[in-house]
């Protein structure tokens, strides 16, 4: 089933039959057939359909995930995906981060069909970073999920107001910091470090 919307009907939302969810198959056939659109699904089975990023946005998720796909590269425990990757969570949530983290360990517990596809997985760190569509309340619910999904350590960042929500596994709440000019990974990616510069100027 393909859909149309236009720019000014987005962020919005597809309320699924909750009695027929859709399986995690049939929402990837789904997101197939709609390339033009970018999706999500809620833990409760809505379908988000995403509004595309401006210029700027895109720059500044493209450079966090840049930076931490060079690290993880010469890291060698993991790999990097940007925001074209979705997973499906444990929590039945589909969500794609603008850039994430998933070690070797976990990566091996995938066939390679899974892997083709939106891995049932959860990354051990993501990184989200706001664009000027986003609200910060929205935002915040989202790292919810991922940490109850099971993410170790998430990361999200508003690059108007230079500021960095740092969430980890088993705090309640969200650690801010204010014009850093880098933020040093933990946990799972020990020894990356993200270089905020760029990011806060947004060119």
């Amino acid at each position: 089933m393909q859909m149309v919307f236009s720019e000014e009907q987005l962020p919005g939302k597809v309320v699924w039959n909750p009695e027929s969810p859709m399986t995690d198959d049939q929402y990837f056939d789904f997101c197939m057939a709609n390339p033009n659109l970018r999706l999500e699904r809620t833990a409760e089975g809505e379908i988000v359909i995403v509004p595309p990023a401006g210029w700027e946005s895109s720059y500044r998720s493209g450079e966090a995930f840049r930076q931490l796909g060079n690290w993880a590269r010469r890291d060698g425990r993991g790999k990097a995906s940007d925001a074209s990757a979705e997973f499906i969570l444990p929590t039945r949530a589909a969500l794609s981060p603008d850039a994430a983290w998933v070690s070797n360990v976990r990566l091996a517990q995938l066939s390679k069909e899974q892997r083709r596809k939106f891995p049932p997985v959860c990354p051990e760190f993501v990184i989200e970073v706001m664009s000027p569509s986003d609200r910060l309340k929205a935002a915040q619910e989202k790292m919810e999920e991922w940490r109850r999904a099971g993410v170790d350590l998430a990361w999200l960042i508003d690059g108007d107001a230079r500021t960095v929500y740092i969430y980890r596994a088993g705090q309640a709440g969200a650690e801010t910091r204010n014009g850093i000019p880098a933020l040093a990974g933990e946990g799972p990616v020990a020894g990356f470090e993200l270089d905020l510069t760029a990011i806060w100027e947004g060119q």
